[in-house]
């Protein structure tokens, strides 16, 4: 048997959470062992957001090339090639891995074992040939695609996010079954590089976000050809006569529908990665949500800690790079840091962008009433966003009447990019006099961010009592 193999820290999964911990601690002195059984980098880098803004990107400079004359630009006939896009993408891929690989974290002082881990007891693993006891470990894990139990599915070829990038042809009619924000990039992508495209959501598409700025995505998806079907069931999947793909669903009105593409792309949700770890040995309690952990992102097993993913929280790579910091404090420097997720943003890539942090308008005005003030600006008012023919769109702020940020949700072109002010303020707990005294470049689009917080203002500053006021000082000279 092999030496025991003693640690500070080990953890298991070499994704952005378990890298972020593992090179951040490693820096620090601590003794460190990275177990990861799949590639460097994980999820992210591999087969979700880098991949994936990557074919955005090469989807959205085809469709700025097809609009040009919006500006005075004749682009001519456009035409993706889809394999070179699939190598643009790879590239992308390639070109960040170096980072993430096992060679670097060698030399930042990580002894990375490539094996699957399993727990045999409270502080023991497994690795392959390694036998491993740390003082306290790291399960940073991640998810998968969930693929949900749809009759016929196993017996046609589909795609999810693990796979839909190795497409080197255009599919002719994709078909997406779930609307949330990884089955509309990857619908808005295909179809701006020359697909037809279907969706299919059981409920509503982006159903976690505000409904008045997702009709802002919705109405922008089927102008440029999305199908989409809300509301509908999948029931069954079978391959047709002529080879390609049936998808059959229940309708809400009861009836059924049935659409026939060359492709399907499976985007329902994502499952975290509990299985064959030996949870159980090691008394961690866990369910198919993903492991249970306190405030401090501890699991029963107070010398075992879980981010990200596996955490059954946020699903967001920013989430696990922030549970990174939160353990590197509880497990080297014994700090009693606690997770707060009050101020989590979350942007879906759609075109345009929709980006939120903080209560949504509906929670704010559940939680605090009629105390709940709702500020709002139009992308349409915007003199960067006329001048870049980008004024669909539109910012809600929801705030107390004395003018605390709760919350905030954006649509328009780089909504991602523009909701960072209100996760400082939400996180900083700030007034919105915070947000309307800076001065903003102009012109920018981030001046939608002062006009919104500006009109916090409004009705007291033209105001009868105001008006007054000013003829009255007036007659001092």
């Amino acid at each position: 048997m092999a030496d025991i193999i003693k640690a500070d820290l080990c953890i298991i999964g070499g994704g952005s959470g378990g890298l972020s911990v593992a090179a951040g601690a490693a820096q620090m002195g601590a003794k460190c062992v990275l177990v990861e059984k799949a590639k460097m980098g994980g999820d992210c880098l591999n087969t979700g957001c880098v991949p994936s803004k990557s074919l955005l990107a090469a989807a959205h400079t085809a469709h700025d090339a097809r609009h040009g004359a919006r500006f005075g630009i004749d682009a001519g006939e456009v035409k993706a090639d889809f394999a070179r896009v699939h190598d643009h993408v790879h590239g992308v891929i390639a070109s960040i891995a170096p980072h993430d690989s096992v060679e670097r974290f060698e030399e930042l002082g990580v002894q990375v074992i490539s094996a699957a881990a399993e727990f045999t007891g409270p502080r023991d693993l497994i690795a392959g040939e390694a036998h491993i006891q740390a003082r306290r470990y790291v399960i940073a894990t991640g998810s998968r695609a969930f693929v949900p139990p749809i009759p016929g599915l196993d017996s046609v070829a589909y795609f999810t996010n693990e796979t839909i990038f190795d497409l080197t042809d255009c599919p002719r009619h994709l078909i997406v079954i779930g609307g949330g924000p990884i089955g509309l990039e990857m619908a808005q992508a295909h179809r701006r590089l020359g697909a037809e495209v279907t969706v299919i959501e059981g409920l509503t598409i982006m159903n976690k976000d505000d409904p008045e700025l997702v009709e802002v995505v919705r109405s922008a998806m089927k102008n440029e050809g999305l199908a989409l079907y809300e509301g509908a069931k999948v029931s069954s999947v079978e391959k047709a006569d002529n080879g390609e793909l049936r998808v059959s669903f229940e309708k809400t009105d009861g009836g059924i529908g049935e659409i026939t593409g060359s492709h399907l792309l499976v985007a329902v949700g994502r499952a975290p990665n509990v299985q064959n770890l030996g949870l159980d040995a090691a008394g961690i309690t866990h369910s198919p949500r993903g492991i249970e952990v306190d405030a401090r992102l501890r699991t029963s097993n107070k010398r075992i800690f879980a981010i990200g993913d596996v955490a059954g929280g946020y699903q967001f790579t920013h989430v696990a790079g922030y549970h990174a910091g939160v353990v590197i404090r509880n497990a080297l420097f014994r700090l009693p840091a606690k997770a707060d997720h009050s101020a989590i943003p979350w942007v879906t890539y759609s075109a345009p962008e929709l980006a939120h942090v903080g209560l949504s308008e509906a929670d704010a005005k559940e939680q605090f009433g009629d105390s709940v003030q709702v500020l709002r600006a139009e992308f349409s008012e915007n003199d960067r966003a006329r001048a870049e023919r980008a004024t669909d769109g539109l910012l809600k702020a929801v705030v107390t009447k004395k003018g605390k940020v709760l919350g905030a949700s954006i649509v328009g072109a780089h909504a991602g990019e523009l909701i960072l002010p209100w996760v400082f303020a939400v996180q900083g707990k700030l007034k919105v006099k915070d947000m309307a005294s800076v001065i903003a470049p102009y012109p920018t689009l981030s001046e939608i961010t002062k006009r919104a917080a500006g009109s916090f203002y409004t009705p007291s500053l033209f105001s009868d009592r105001t008006r007054r006021l000013v003829r009255f000082l007036g007659r001092f000279g």
